[in-house]
């Protein structure tokens, strides 16, 4: 059977997006492993749709206790859920929007980030109910958040967290940063293929251990 990998894109940009060019250029080089199968989540072409009270009341209702039109309000959520939970290894590029994620991914987020679904509860606090598998974010922004007078990062430590509420604690990224100037866009493209073949040997060990803790869960 083959692995699912799920690539997720939320620039609203087409062929200018750095993010999805390198995101484009790394799924390449993993579909070449052979083996995996694409599950396409682009977000920045089909954003979600707002969040609304008929989705927080019913995320917030008992199962038991939901109606016809609570599981309505869930329907999509569940099925992004579905493709989440499916995937050996996750993809996401995605620009950075005002120093962290843009609105797009953030609503992605909030529809698989659900109480009792993803994440459960304890005397100790929120408790992870997903197994732990690869996610590989690549990221570019116009900004600088190296070197001299670097402006502060919400995007990296806001991810790592969030995720890890739901058990995705695997993760690497690919800051591309300054993108608006033309030396750093020849710079990312050197830097993107350098963390691309770093990343291949140690996804491809990490999804094979995923799939075989999947397998048996």
């Amino acid at each position: 059977m083959p692995r699912k990998l799920l690539h997720i894109s939320a620039s609203p940009r087409d062929t200018q997006s750095h993010s999805r060019r390198a995101g484009k250029q790394f799924v390449a080089r993993l579909l070449q492993q052979g083996g995996i199968a694409v599950i396409r989540r682009d977000l920045g072409t089909e954003p979600p749709p707002t969040l609304d009270a008929a989705f927080m009341n019913a995320n917030l209702a008992h199962e038991d206790s939901r109606s016809e039109a609570d599981r309505a309000a869930l329907a999509y959520s569940d099925m992004l859920l579905a493709e989440l939970i499916a995937a050996d290894l996750i993809v996401i590029d995605t620009p950075m929007h005002n120093f962290t994620v843009p609105a797009v991914l953030k609503a992605w987020i909030d529809y698989v980030v659900r109480p009792h679904r993803s994440f459960g509860f304890s005397p100790q606090g929120k408790v992870p109910l997903l197994k732990d598998r690869p996610v590989r974010i690549i990221t570019a922004c116009g900004g600088r958040f190296t070197g001299p007078y670097p402006q502060q990062d919400f995007f990296t430590p806001y991810l790592r967290y969030v995720f890890g509420v739901i058990g995705l604690i695997d993760l690497d990224f690919l800051l591309l940063e300054q993108m608006t100037r033309p030396e750093s866009q020849v710079t990312a493209v050197g830097l993107a293929a350098e963390w691309t073949e770093r990343q291949l040997a140690g996804i491809t060990g990490a999804v094979r251990n995923t799939t075989s803790l999947l397998a048996k869960s």
